[in-house]
């Protein structure tokens, strides 16, 4: 792109005010953030784009009025499930991150045909994980069975209600817990801030109800730990991250707010290195 990147951003949280932190830096070359988005004058976000002198937008006509190159969802699933297709019909490429709302696969069929259609791109970032390129090249040989743990301190699945409903006592574990075992498709909906990571696997991989997922809550942890195993016709891999949570929010790792960065450079650049 001979321009710079014209970029919105959807949230007001921990991703927001890296992205924004780092364009004041001048760590963002060839990315122009032109707005913020929220829901209302009082959301988090109204008060971010005040700090760092940026547009505030509320709702999405206002987004898609400012036609921007690309809007980088760092938001909430209820976000992606709003505004994903109305961005995409509008020619607007959308980086989403909240990956685990294309769970749903009448919103993940009708994205991909909205992106087809107006020639707008989607695209889902690695978040807090890694080897999804070779898991990519892995499936057109031909993979057979492909699973992820995704294990934090318990502090990461307070104020989730699946794991409320579930009567496990965050607060006195003595050893790690299972908190859901199953595929993909059915456990990330209940963990719409913990596991997206499981749903860019899955999307990237076997599918949402092949791809298996493990959620463990471990006092012995300090770090997000995520194990990946697959395995096909090429051979066996597995791949284990130990991320640090982000300081803000304990539900996500540093690695998967700087994968927001990463996913930006790459829509701005013309070179390419990995599949």
């Amino acid at each position: 792109m001979n321009r710079p990147l014209r970029t919105a951003l959807l949230g007001g949280g921990t991703i927001a005010r890296l992205v924004l932190e780092q364009a004041r830096q001048g760590a963002l070359p060839g990315i122009d953030v032109i707005a913020l988005a929220g829901r209302s004058g009082s959301s988090p976000a109204a008060s971010l784009a005040r700090e760092f002198g940026v547009k505030y937008l509320i709702g999405g006509e206002a987004l898609r009025a400012l036609k921007p190159d690309a809007v980088l969802e760092a938001a909430s699933h209820d976000a992606v499930r709003q505004h994903l297709l109305p961005l995409l019909d509008a020619g607007i490429g959308v980086v989403v991150l909240s990956a685990g709302a294309l769970a749903d696969e009448a919103l993940r069929q009708a994205a991909e045909a909205a992106s087809r259609r107006s020639g707008a791109r989607l695209y889902v970032p690695s978040g807090g994980i890694g080897g999804l390129d070779a898991l990519k090249t892995a499936c057109l040989a031909g993979v057979d069975e492909a699973s992820i743990q995704v294990a934090k301190p318990p502090a990461a699945w307070k104020g989730i209600p699946y794991v409320e409903r579930s009567g496990v006592a965050l607060d006195r574990l003595e050893g790690p817990v299972t908190l859901f075992e199953g595929p993909a498709r059915e456990g990330v909906p209940h963990f719409p801030q913990n596991v997206n990571i499981a749903a860019v696997l899955a999307l990237a991989g076997i599918g949402m109800d092949r791809t298996r997922l493990k959620v463990v809550a471990d006092p012995a942890l300090t770090l997000n730990t995520h194990t990946i195993h697959v395995s096909g016709r090429c051979g066996r891999m597995t791949v284990v991250l130990e991320n640090v949570p982000a300081p803000e929010n304990p539900k996500t790792s540093w690695l998967a707010c700087y994968s927001a960065l990463a996913a930006l450079r790459t829509l701005a650049e013309g070179v390419r290195y990995g599949t």
